[in-house]
């Protein structure tokens, strides 16, 4: 065995009933669980440094939460706050952290939630073994797929319908190759991280869920007894679960469709399990960056109408403004009235933080938000390690990060992105410094 020492724990950080939940234009209040919410660390250390990296089933933390939470879990675990990676799986069953604005919320269980990932990572610290590092890689086909397409008229619409006879195409296609980073420990059970990238918005409702990840888990731990499994999940902003070539009832979302998917990713990784690689190296290392961007404002000209929007739909949804606007076009409308309320205030630039941690020949990229797949892809073809994985969610929740083509063809995803055009571009080459550096 090596020097290399890695641990894990789960525990679950299941709000009360009653807590508003996040993920849409309108306020929702958990009224039954379907599954526990989780949060998972592995601790990594070299013995001479160690990083805790966790991934927890909420939407997001905002940069400014981070800021509070990471600092304690270093504190908590023996280790820097740059040695902290908080990856969120961005369920949309989870609670609310934060409005648009970065108000917190639902500060009773923030504060339980601090305690509780201080806690995994504490128990994680104490789970530490000799471990060898082991990869393999696998490809799940018809799970994840680009939402937004071209029309036939030249528009571009996000989630236009299941077999719209008014589509020509998808614009951009999946990233659907997954990974698996395998912990082979001395005496203890062996951990598997699962990487792949998709939105966890599959189930909707108004019940707490973990959505798509925990099936991941389960199947996983269920075909290799005995196992310990994290799931992270990469760059999806650009791309969810519904395939609109068929029908409704061909393709829709909810807990059956939640746990298909689930089932398929960790599959994906475990067909070539047998034939996993070893990694090389031990090292542990971790950093952070600093990167200034551009707030994409409204104009002049958008900023009355836009009020008016939003005072509409902040507490009776989208449901109450009156439009003929067909569902995601009206979705799209009250959250760019939204993006552009909220940024109002605020000046014209922002620090977004990226994170990254590296052991031996892997390492995970943090982006603090939801960037668009080839941000992903970008990052990945452009690390100087034989496992990359990018992260949403990871030291922060700050928004979408679409591509420049997005930006010139229009959409949800560009209409509502809090950052000027250029910025997904920038967070890949600042990402490749960053981990490049380690």
């Amino acid at each position: 065995m090596t020097a290399l020492k890695t641990g894990f724990a789960r525990l679950d950080i299941t709000p009360p009933l009653g807590t508003t939940m996040a993920g849409y234009f309108h306020t929702r209040y958990a009224d039954g669980i379907l599954d526990p919410l989780m949060a998972t660390a592995v601790v990594f250390d070299d013995g001479e440094k160690r990083a805790a990296v966790l991934s927890v089933d909420i939407i997001g933390f905002n940069q400014q939460m981070m800021a509070d939470v990471r600092p304690r879990i270093a504190a908590a675990v023996g280790t820097e706050p740059e040695g902290v990676y908080v990856a969120c799986t961005h369920t949309h069953l989870g609670p609310c952290t934060a409005d648009s604005s970065g108000k917190v919320e639902n500060e009773d269980y923030i504060e339980f939630l601090t305690k509780k990932l201080c806690d995994a990572a504490v128990l994680a610290a104490a789970d530490l073994a000799p471990t060898e590092m082991l990869y393999t890689r696998g490809k799940v086909e018809d799970v994840a797929f680009v939402r937004r397409f071209r029309m036939k008229d030249g528009s571009v619409r996000t989630n236009p319908g299941w077999q719209n006879p008014d589509i020509d195409h998808a614009i951009g296609t999946p990233d659907e190759n997954s990974s698996l980073l395998i912990l082979r420990r001395e005496n203890k059970p062996e951990i598997g991280i699962v990487h792949f990238q998709v939105h966890p918005d599959v189930i909707s409702g108004t019940k707490f869920s973990a959505d798509f990840p925990k099936f991941v888990r389960d199947t996983y731990e269920t075909l290799i007894p005995g196992s310990r499994c994290m799931y992270l999940n990469g760059t999806q902003g650009d791309t969810n679960h519904i395939d609109v070539r068929l029908s409704p009832d061909q393709c829709r979302g909810g807990y059956a469709r939640s746990r298909y998917m689930g089932r398929r990713i960790a599959m994906s990784v475990l067909e070539n399990y047998e034939l996993a690689k070893p990694l090389s190296g031990t090292a542990v290392r971790y950093g952070q960056k600093s990167v200034s961007v551009r707030y994409n404002k409204g104009r002049p000209d958008q900023i009355e109408e836009a009020i008016r929007i939003h005072n509409i739909c902040k507490d009776a949804g989208e449901s109450a403004l009156k439009t003929d606007l067909p569902g995601m076009e009206r979705t799209t409308l009250v959250a760019e009235s939204a993006r552009i309320v909220s940024l109002m205030s605020l000046p014209d630039e922002k620090e977004l933080i990226l994170t990254a941690v590296a052991v031996g020949d892997a390492v995970f990229a943090g982006l603090p938000g939801e960037p668009f797949t080839d941000v992903g892809r970008g990052i990945k073809n452009g690390a100087h390690f034989t496992l990359a994985m990018p992260t949403c969610c990871s030291g922060g929740y700050e928004g979408y990060y679409p591509m420049q083509s997005a930006y010139d063809e229009g959409g949800y995803e560009a209409r509502t992105a809090r950052y000027a055009a250029g910025t997904a571009e920038k967070l890949i080459e600042e990402s490749l410094q960053l981990v490049n550096g380690l």
